[in-house]
């Protein structure tokens, strides 16, 4: 499967690494273009393309990994979603601190701004370094936290991440799972794990 990344930093490549091992492709795009991926490219190998935005968010699932300020930007101008999935991996900081959303959750307005997608908000709560580092940790598995209103949506998400060895923990529909897990709630920054 290929696996389309809108936004090509930290969470894209360590998400696009793990879904290369477990023999997948992926196409990565920026707000700069295709021809500013070239070091991207040679990190992760002949199975990994840059592509437009367009062309990244044509694929049946993909992620979202931008900063707050430029998700409208970035979800500006693309095809119709037509059901396809749309993992959200973005936070509402802004320079300051945090959006205030008035109690609205993040990927409600993600999902406002890429209608007709089917929304999986997961990968936004770790620290990108425990992230990057895998999934094992002394004694267990690393947590990666999903919320979304469409199970075989979560259910892709949970095939694509588990093959890394990640523990992935179901936390509802995005108005119970979103609002805990975004950016402010209490998942956030915490390196949780399942011990076995």
């Amino acid at each position: 499967m290929t696996i389309g990344m809108i936004g090509a930093g930290s969470v894209a490549m360590a998400f696009a690494r793990y879904l290369l091992a477990s023999g997948h492709e992926v196409e990565l795009s920026n707000s700069r273009g295709p021809d500013t991926l070239a070091r991207q490219l040679s990190e992760l190998g002949s199975r990994a393309r840059a592509v437009t935005a367009a062309e990244a968010a044509s694929n049946n699932v993909v992620l979202l990994a931008v900063p707050w300020a430029r998700i409208r930007e970035a979800l500006s101008g693309l095809p119709p979603w037509d059901n396809r999935i749309l993992i959200d991996a973005t936070n509402p900081y802004i320079v300051g601190g945090l959006e205030n959303l008035h109690g609205r959750a993040s990927s409600d307005i993600v999902s406002e701004l890429a209608p007709g997608a089917k929304l999986v908000k997961a990968l936004n709560t770790l620290v990108v370094e425990n992230f990057e580092s895998g999934a094992t940790v002394p004694g267990g598995r690393r947590v990666v936290f999903m919320s979304g209103n469409d199970h075989l949506a979560k259910k892709q998400f949970r095939s694509l991440l588990s093959p890394a060895g990640f523990a992935i923990v179901d936390l509802g529909t995005l108005q119970v799972g979103g609002l805990v897990q975004q950016a402010g709630g209490p998942l956030v920054g915490p390196d949780f794990a399942v011990m076995t």
